[in-house]
Order: structure tokens, then C-alpha cells, then sequence
């Protein structure tokens, strides 16, 4: 097809919708399974699969930007308008975790000792830990906008160094909620606090893991010359979506650690 009276290309057909579908439910009973009988093996065939077509779908769509030429200022645009509701749909699935929070918090039960931490829980310092994280997520934010900055402006020395800086930070963090995590003076089972604490906090931390996953993949680009000053769309919505898990975990620390202090 040569000729076509719109902006936007047909894709062509894809084995990867359904592929990634059947292995989303693999996964899903897998779990389910796993929750019920400890039993891990369907869950990981489940992983494995949904990470192998998430993986090559995502080759494709890098070829057909980088390649091909498909991806014009139109569909990028649509691309774009993508990952914003994507974005906000991340917005309210933390929002349900908030609710939940201020509906203990605000109007502890009988059942805790109308206490919010319950008698008993003993939280984190916010001093500690927290804020060391706090501290590296906020460089972050700040290194991949120099990064940013520096495609816009064509320096790509600049550009790789600040994203590998992200990068570093980003494994840092998930590195110490992990220790915060095997020290912790309470598990996911004490009361209603320990489950929405490990929760929201875990929720994010695999938000973090996921991003640290979207930014390396930027970074082999960028070696690979895939980006330049006029089109790192990819790069612009990791970006995106970094910036939202530096705000969500802002309102964490404040909410979950300092405000319980």
C-alpha cells in the first residue's frame, strides 16, 4: 500500500495481540494458583511468555519508527494521547490505594484501637531511609530533563551520561526500598496498616522497576542512534512516566511515612 488518503499507516497483521492476551491469562490463573497452592510453575511460564511477546511486539513498533518511517507527527500524536490516558488511568489506581489510606487514617476502627498507626506498628523513621529515597528520586527527575535538554540540543554525550545517571538512581532506590523492606519491624499481615503500607509502597516500587526497564531500553537507543533531536518519542514518554512515579512518591512519603511520624 503506496497511496493512502489519511496520515496514519496500517500495521500489518501481528501475531502478538493475541499471543500476549492467552499469556496475560496464563499469568493470571498461574497466580491465582500459586496464591492457593504454592504452586509457582504456571505463573513463571505465564511471566516469561507475556515478557517474551512484550518484547518482540515492542521490536516491531521500534522498526516501524526507526526503520520503516511509519511513525509521522500524526500517529505520534496518537501515540502520545495514548500514554496520557495510560498515565491517568496510574493516576486513579493510586488514588483507590489513597482512598483507602485516609479511610483508615482519618477514622481508625474498633478493631485497630481507634489508632492510626495501630497500637503496636511501629513506623519508619521518615529521617532515614525515606529520605534518602526522596533525595534520589528527585535527582532523577532533575538528570532526565538534563537529558532531555541535551537531545533536544543535539548532545549526545550529555544526553547518554545524564540517562545512565537516571538509570543508576532509579536501581538505587528499588535496591534500598528492598532493604527497607527485610528490616522492616512489621509484614504485610499486621493489621490493616501493614497491608496498605506494603501495598502502595510496593505497587510503586514496581512502577519504579518498570520505568529503570523503559529508561535502559532509551539508552541502548541512544547508542544505537535510534533518537535524535526531532524524533525520541520513546524516550519523551519514558520521561512522561518517570516524572509521574517521582509525584506519586512525593505524596507517599508525605502521607505514609511523615505524616505518621
Amino acid at each position: 500500500m503506496t497511496k493512502t488518503n489519511f496520515p496514519f499507516h496500517l500495521v500489518t497483521y501481528s501475531p502478538w495481540p493475541i499471543l500476549t492476551s492467552t499469556s496475560l491469562m496464563i499469568l493470571l490463573m498461574g497466580t491465582s494458583i500459586f496464591f492457593s497452592f504454592s504452586i509457582k510453575t504456571i505463573m513463571m511460564i505465564g511471566f516469561f511468555t507475556t515478557s517474551l511477546c512484550a518484547f518482540q511486539w515492542w521490536r516491531d513498533v521500534i522498526r516501524e519508527s526507526t526503520f520503516q518511517g511509519f511513525h509521522t507527527k500524526m500517529v505520534c500524536k496518537g501515540i502520545k494521547m495514548g500514554m496520557i490516558l495510560f498515565i491517568i488511568s496510574e493516576i486513579f489506581f493510586f488514588i483507590s490505594f489513597f482512598w483507602t489510606y485516609f479511610h483508615m487514617f482519618l477514622a481508625p476502627s474498633i478493631e485497630i484501637g481507634m489508632l492510626w498507626p495501630p497500637k503496636g506498628i511501629k513506623s519508619f523513621d521518615p529521617l532515614s531511609i525515606p529520605l534518602l529515597n526522596t533525595i534520589l528520586l528527585i535527582s532523577s527527575g532533575i538528570s532526565i530533563t538534563w537529558s532531555h535538554h541535551s537531545i533536544l540540543n543535539n548532545l549526545k554525550n550529555k544526553s547518554t551520561l545524564s540517562l545512565m545517571l537516571t538509570i543508576f538512581l532509579g536501581i538505587y532506590f528499588s535496591l534500598l526500598q528492598y532493604y527497607e523492606y527485610k528490616s522492616a519491624p512489621f509484614c504485610m499481615s499486621d493489621s490493616v496498616y501493614g497491608s496498605i503500607f506494603f501495598l502502595m509502597t510496593g505497587f510503586h516500587g514496581i512502577h519504579v522497576i518498570i520505568g529503570t526497564i523503559f529508561l535502559i531500553i532509551c539508552l541502548n537507543r541512544l547508542f544505537m542512534n535510534h533518537m535524535s533531536m526531532n524524533h525520541h518519542l520513546s524516550f519523551e514518554l519514558s520521561s512522561w512516566y518517570w516524572h509521574f512515579v517521582d509525584v506519586i512518591w512525593l505524596l507517599l512519603y508525605i502521607l505514609i511515612y511523615w505524616w505518621n511520624f
